[in-house]
């Protein structure tokens, strides 16, 4: 009887096991139904996500060449090593031979890789050498990779860094024309889909999701061999009259193109590490002056539009200087008995402010509104100064006397040579540019025949007789007016100068107009004839050669040909 119980009692167990390995097995089924037939779809998102990935396509930002098509900033392809935090700290044994190869400190990258364990991107460096690149590669570390991305250089360096500009490290513009046109050079990155392996490596390229555009190329005025040729002689000028800094602007008369714009001191927009804020700003266009004499052409304009003068009106200098109310305005000495164009040859304070006193303040503030005093100049350059141009309904008396002089309004070095082209182009007023084909309207604001009859009377300022005679140049007719002023400090005008010279070649038919401001300028000399003088003459002649401009004085290259025999 026990013997049949116990035969039950076992049946019933296996029957119980062989149930519940029935159950097991119907259940596994089921399992596998579900994950096979219904969450297909559902498990295949998963996988992807954990392998399948979005990466970005990067892109070449656009070129910035001259005129000629020479390039003044251009991108090149780079490498760059990030790293996977957790993946990295587990192989920190290895961190200082990544370090010395990278010549980094392995204190200062663990350190970083352990404040954002939690990320899966930590930048290790930027932009390496491709050798230097190949060698990261070669280690092998876990969590250490490279990146593809593009890097700014620029091949004129310090020479025309103020106009061009800069970016950061991510290629964003930050300063001059990269900063104005970045979104115009900016290109748009591309997306592709790819799997990765657990380490992050691409295996295999599935989508491409969006292409890549490059961004456009942006093509200057500059002339690259003049930017070079200019900047040349202005660090030599600035260094010869141990000046603080200098400017020099040249225009095509006939367009309005900005030929060359350079600045000293500069900066290396290679090696910005090294860069000094002084360097950065565009003074030709950022810093503003007291012209002094150099204004002294379009107070004579004005003069003889108001039917006051003529160039032939004589005016009586003597004794050299005259008091406006109770001030007394100087000349260099007394010049007695001078015509209209005396008064500009000699650049006569007393001769021009008699002219200024005779009009009326309207008329003669008109003048300088018309050539753009007090306005900027539409180049649409970063941080261009309007300069200051008070309403001619304030103007006191002395007020209006010294600015005959050019003393009481400021200018920025561009906005004196869109005056002087204006003269040039018989008196019609361009808006400067710095991209080549813009369109340019232009502003009829002096009568053609007086525009061409103060030319004239400036050819005598760069003759034997007058203040900017180191500024003629052999075969061509130039026209120009020197300026001299004094800075204003805390005390007052003081002992320290600007001096100045703008210009035109050929004045027969005017192709270039030139400025040249030197801040500063030490060792004795001052005069806007004895140091801006000579710098306008070698970039004018150095500008008018490259443009191959033919000379309009071939008498004068005849008689020096004689004298050479």
């Amino acid at each position: 009887m026990a013997e049949r119980s116990d035969l039950g009692i076992c049946r019933l167990r296996v029957a119980l096991l062989i149930g519940l390995m029935a159950l097991a097995a119907v259940g596994l089924v089921a399992r596998a139904v579900k994950l096979q037939v219904m969450d297909t779809e559902f498990l295949q998102e998963e996988g992807e996500a954990r392998f399948l990935r979005q990466v970005e396509i990067p892109t070449m930002r656009g070129r910035v060449v001259d005129r000629n098509g020479q390039p003044l900033a251009v991108s090149t392809p780079v490498e760059s090593v990030w790293a996977h935090p957790g993946e990295l700290l587990q192989a920190a044994d290895r961190i200082p031979l990544l370090a010395s190869v990278l010549d980094e400190n392995p204190e200062a990258i663990e350190r970083r890789l352990s404040q954002r364990a939690d990320r899966q991107f930590v930048w290790i460096i930027r932009r390496i050498h491709p050798e230097l690149a190949e060698r990261v590669r070669q280690l092998d570390i876990p969590g250490v990779f490279l990146q593809r991305e593009y890097k700014r250089f620029y091949p004129t360096g310090e020479v025309s860094a103020q106009i061009v500009g800069m970016t950061n490290i991510d290629e964003v513009g930050q300063e001059g024309l990269e900063l104005a046109y970045d979104s115009w050079l900016t290109g748009r990155t591309g997306m592709k889909r790819v799997i990765q392996d657990r380490l992050g490596r691409v295996v295999e390229d599935i989508e491409l999701v969006r292409e890549a555009q490059p961004g456009r190329e942006l093509q200057l005025t500059l002339d690259r061999r003049l930017q070079y040729l200019a900047y040349r002689e202005l660090v030599s000028t600035v260094s010869e009259h141990q000046a603080r800094s200098g400017s020099v602007v040249v225009l095509d008369v006939k367009t309005g193109a900005i030929l060359a714009m350079a600045n000293y001191p500069s900066f290396n927009p290679n090696a910005r590490e090294r860069e000094s804020p002084e360097g950065v700003r565009n003074r030709a266009l950022t810093d503003v002056l007291e012209p002094g004499s150099v204004v002294k052409p379009f107070v004579v304009a004005a003069a003889m539009e108001a039917g006051l003068a003529r160039p032939e009106t004589v005016l009586d200098t003597a004794p050299g200087y005259m008091n406006v109310s109770g001030h007394r305005i100087e000349d260099f000495r007394n010049y007695g008995e001078l015509s209209v164009t005396g008064v500009l040859t000699k650049s006569s304070n007393v001769g021009v402010v008699q002219l200024a006193m005779a009009m009326d303040s309207q008329h003669m503030w008109s003048m300088y509104s018309r050539l753009g005093f007090g306005q900027v100049t539409g180049t649409g350059f970063p941080g261009e100064s309007a300069g200051v141009l008070r309403d001619h309904q304030r103007w006191r008396k002395l007020e209006q006397a010294t600015l005959a002089y050019g003393y009481g309004l400021s200018v920025t070095p561009l906005q004196l040579a869109r005056a002087m082209a204006a003269i040039a182009d018989g008196g019609r007023l361009r808006q400067p540019s710095f991209i080549l084909d813009s369109d340019n309207p232009v502003q009829n604001i002096i009568d053609p025949a007086l525009a061409e009859r103060l030319a004239a009377m400036l050819e005598t300022v760069t003759g034997p007789e007058g203040t900017a005679s180191r500024a003629a140049i052999d075969g061509y007719r130039v026209a120009a007016k020197t300026g001299t002023s004094r800075k204003v400090g805390i005390s007052g005008y003081g002992d320290r100068y600007v001096s100045s010279i703008a210009g035109f070649a050929p004045v027969t038919r005017p192709r270039l107009a030139a400025v040249v401001v030197i801040q500063d300028p030490g060792g004795g000399d001052y005069y806007g004839g004895l140091v801006a003088g000579p710098l306008f003459g070698r970039v004018m002649a150095d500008a008018l050669r490259l443009m191959n401009v033919p000379p309009d004085d071939v008498s004068s290259l005849v008689t020096m040909a004689g004298e050479r025999q």
